[in-house]
């Protein structure tokens, strides 16, 4: 698996509001996404500064979607470039199955 770190470093011109806009409108198309185990959207106020994280089954797909065009049109959307760095993902924990496993748990005993 591998990592991407996408942070967009804003200047005095940080707007959070077009920020969460642009997590709000992208999320669907990412949803089910070959290749894309998972992406976070994050907004950082206090920095002035979004960083979006995306997890990747493998290096190739990482580097497929990055391309130039991407890289061109995400700065486009942002007002920024942003510095993309990719990381080697030595494990990952994702309680997100368990969770929801808990909840349907939880609701089957409600109905009883």
């Amino acid at each position: 698996m591998i990592g991407v770190s996408v942070t967009f470093q804003y200047d005095e011109d940080f707007d959070r509001a077009r920020v969460v806009s642009i997590a709000e409108n992208a999320r669907g198309t990412f949803e089910g996404m070959p290749g894309l185990r998972s992406k976070v959207f994050t907004v950082d106020d206090a920095r002035r500064r979004a960083m979006n994280f995306y997890v990747w089954e493998s290096a190739d797909a990482a580097k497929r979607f990055f391309s130039e065009e991407m890289r061109e049109r995400v700065t486009g959307l942002y007002g920024v470039q942003p510095a993309i760095d990719f990381v080697e993902i030595a494990q990952l924990v994702d309680n997100s199955a368990a969770a929801h496993k808990a909840e349907l748990a939880e609701r089957v005993l409600r109905r009883r």
